[in-house]
């Protein structure tokens, strides 16, 4: 029987065409900020909350415009276990600061594939075929 998907949320923060990404302490792999959703909580919602406790940054999630979901194997997860990402466009000029589990923020674009776990690989060949990032 298959493992059910985690479902999580993802802010896409989009400056001079590189995406935010960060790091968790001690790791090296680079991920969207972003996280599980809690218990009645909309992706949306999930994705604000987890923007604000991972890089201190304040977004009002009817302002967040979903703009895909990816559906990749989860990193880190028992073998075959799929992660459902609902990736958000966000805006701000704030800067964000890395918070909680959160050791490094970072600017990335596809170069940066290598780095990243196969949800977030897919998140940058998404946002490149879009436009947004090299």
């Amino acid at each position: 029987m298959p493992l059910p998907d985690l479902h999580v949320a993802a802010i896409a923060l989009v400056r001079d065409r590189r995406v935010l990404m960060v790091t968790a302490r001690g790791r090296d792999v680079h991920y969207m900020p972003g996280g599980k959703l809690d218990a009645g909580e909309t992706p949306a919602e999930a994705a604000a909350r987890e923007a604000l406790e991972e890089v201190g940054l304040v977004l009002d999630p009817a302002h967040l415009v979903e703009a895909f979901t990816v559906r990749e194997l989860a990193h880190g997860q028992a073998e075959g276990r799929h992660v459902r990402m609902h990736v958000f466009l966000a805006e701000t000029d704030a800067a964000p600061v890395p918070s909680g589990e959160v050791g490094e923020v970072h600017w990335v674009g596809t170069a940066d594939a290598d780095r990243c776990p196969p949800a977030g690989v897919e998140v940058l060949r998404r946002l490149a075929a879009s436009g947004l990032i090299d």
